[in-house]
């Protein structure tokens, strides 16, 4: 078992714990408590943690917080000036580098993938299975299997691209995942190249949530904000939920103004495992 199929094993049982302490964060229920919800030991419910994150289940906790989130966002409108100040002014300097990424032109757009090759493998992550497909061009789709559901992330990838050729070929998606999950810890890493198709405006939406350093939130009025567009929230919103390929494209990190995390096409349990995952490598990189 690689370590990608254990973390993704592991995963869902912290999706137990968190819907659980969702239920009862009121209580402040003891580590004993939390691991006998899902039925294991403290000694084995630590080391569940351990292997998943990193960090103890103590300090995870403090992360996925309300109050967490609320320091955050406290913070965000700095976080924003910052990443739009350092001169980061094209999509290939975004995200320290790591990522690239090529707009669909209108001409291609409506070929609706015509010509165009798909190459798509499921595999285990951090957070559940994923469907993960790529062009020659760069990654094109990103979707986390519902439910064990894998059929319905192929009729969704096909959808997007209707008149591509899909072939199946984890061969050439595998050496992606370290990249998406692990590219800002490896040293020299190549940029990850994406490649989608959206308006103008999604386009600027998915361009500014890649200034959105790892561990840190911002609201959905914050972007808005910054595009120009005070009073955009919702429209933003509706850019996040049409994102082609969620965790490179961070929406996970955009919550509401009061600190609640808010809706994820993929559950709101999994968005709140994104971001503790995140602080708790930021937090154990800088220490």
């Amino acid at each position: 078992m690689n370590n990608y199929t254990q973390q993704s094993d592991d995963y869902a049982r912290i999706e137990q714990v968190i819907f659980y302490l969702e239920q009862n964060a009121n209580c402040q229920p003891r580590l004993s408590e939390i691991a006998e919800h899902i039925h294991l030991s403290e000694y084995h419910f630590q080391r569940l943690f351990t292997r998943w994150v990193g960090i103890s289940p103590k300090r995870f906790l403090q992360f996925i917080t309300k109050e967490h989130a609320k320091q955050l966002l406290a913070r965000s409108a700095s976080i924003m000036d910052a990443a739009y100040n350092v001169g980061l002014s094209s999509p290939g300097r975004l995200h320290d580098l790591f990522i690239t990424w090529e707009a669909v032109t209108p001409g291609e757009f409506k070929l609706r993938g015509e010509g165009l090759t798909i190459n798509y493998g499921f595999h285990p992550t951090p957070f559940g299975e994923m469907l993960l497909a790529t062009t020659e061009r760069g990654v094109c789709n990103l979707s986390f299997v519902m439910f064990g559901r894998r059929s319905d992330s192929l009729i969704s990838l096909q959808q997007s691209w209707p008149k591509g050729r899909l072939v199946e070929d984890a061969a050439i998606t595998e050496p992606l995942v370290a990249h998406i999950f692990h590219c800002r810890y490896l040293p020299h890493s190549e940029p990850l190249h994406i490649y989608m198709s959206g308006t103008n405006f999604q386009l600027k939406v998915w361009e500014a949530l890649l200034r959105i350093p790892p561990g840190s939130v911002v609201s959905y009025r914050d972007v808005a904000r910054y595009l120009g567009k005070p009073g955009a929230s919702r429209v933003v919103g509706n850019a996040l939920a049409r994102n082609p390929v969620p965790v490179i494209i961070p929406c996970h990190r955009v919550i509401s103004a009061m600190g609640e995390f808010g809706n994820y096409h993929y559950g709101e349990a999994r968005k709140i495992a994104l971001l503790g995952w995140e602080m708790a490598r930021e937090a154990t990189t800088s220490s």
